[in-house]
């Protein structure tokens, strides 16, 4: 395969992943021109190449070497893992990218009882994950068929073809309205980076690193806030005991007024109405909330 110097992602040409991954990349900076044919997006200001496919052809494509990385469910990637034990390259998650977010799980007719895996035994169980199915049920010394399909799986039961299921789960809305239950999690899946554990050690390797700082500078503060407030001296104790996430504050001192301090703080997750109103209690006046875009430590 004729050497690339260009870093080149796999992400999903359409389906619930593809816009958040796309503006996840926006806001690291990445900007793309897409080809005629809407499959490849070329990288303009750093070289990052988007090749679109379908989300369970993208492990296989980092482990042919025909992308770098991809941007895929933990569960796609955990059963490629899983069904193709011979692939010569071994494939990581490098990084969770918190959004996509469902679980795998087993589920039976709502009037089936269920107390433990044991009582699956015998059963035949439909899913389009039979790797992942399979080393659950070894795991759990249960002998049961696994019955392969690739869509439609909930309908399973109601045909016949199967006692129970394993299928992705969001709302649980579509096993109500096949009138299944959730009884067992396998995994607890959403969108991950995943890469080679070994990153190329050409140019595509730095470019990879750098793409690896961005992404944990745009994560790292994805749903934080910034706290803004001037404060008497005396108070500060109280009010950094408020501070959502109990982080480590800034303190500028105000020109002409010895007593009081400017707080600058990072905060994790978002800030109420309730604890700016304690804040203030406690002497805080003047505060901004305002939204944190990257960070580069």
């Amino acid at each position: 395969m004729k050497p690339r110097d260009r870093l080149r992602i796999a992400m999903q040409k359409s389906g619930r992943l593809t816009e958040p991954a796309q503006e996840l990349l926006a806001r690291c900076g990445l900007k793309f021109r897409q080809s005629r044919d809407k499959l490849f997006c070329f990288g303009e200001g750093e070289p990052v190449d988007l090749l679109l496919v379908r989300d369970d052809d993208i492990p296989g494509l980092i482990a042919e070497g025909v992308c770098d990385m991809g941007i895929v469910g933990r569960n796609v990637l955990q059963e490629y893992q899983y069904s193709h034990p011979e692939a010569g390259v071994a494939l990581d998650e490098l990084r969770p990218l918190g959004f996509g977010r469902c679980r795998l799980s087993i589920a039976l007719p709502q009037d089936e009882p269920y107390d433990t895996p044991a009582q699956l035994g015998g059963q035949r169980i439909a899913t389009s994950y039979p790797g992942l199915l399979g080393e659950w049920l070894r795991s759990n010394g249960v002998d049961a068929k696994v019955v392969y399909l690739a869509g439609s799986v909930e309908i399973a039961p109601r045909l016949g073809t199967a006692d129970a299921i394993c299928d992705l789960v969001s709302s649980g809305a579509t096993l109500v309205a096949n009138q299944l239950r959730e009884t067992a999690v396998l995994v607890e899946s959403e969108a991950v980076l995943a890469g080679p554990r070994d990153l190329p050690t050409d140019e595509r390797g730095e470019i990879a690193e750098l793409l690896l700082r961005r992404l944990d500078g745009v994560i790292q503060v994805r749903d934080s806030r910034l706290i803004l407030l001037q404060a008497p001296r005396n108070a500060l104790d109280e009010i950094t005991r408020l501070l959502p996430g109990l982080p480590i504050p800034t303190l500028t001192a105000v020109d002409g007024a010895p007593d009081q301090v400017v707080v600058q703080a990072l905060c994790a997750g978002s800030v109420s109405w309730r604890q700016l109103e304690d804040m203030k209690r406690a002497g805080a006046r003047d505060m901004l909330v305002l939204p944190v875009e990257k960070m580069l430590a």
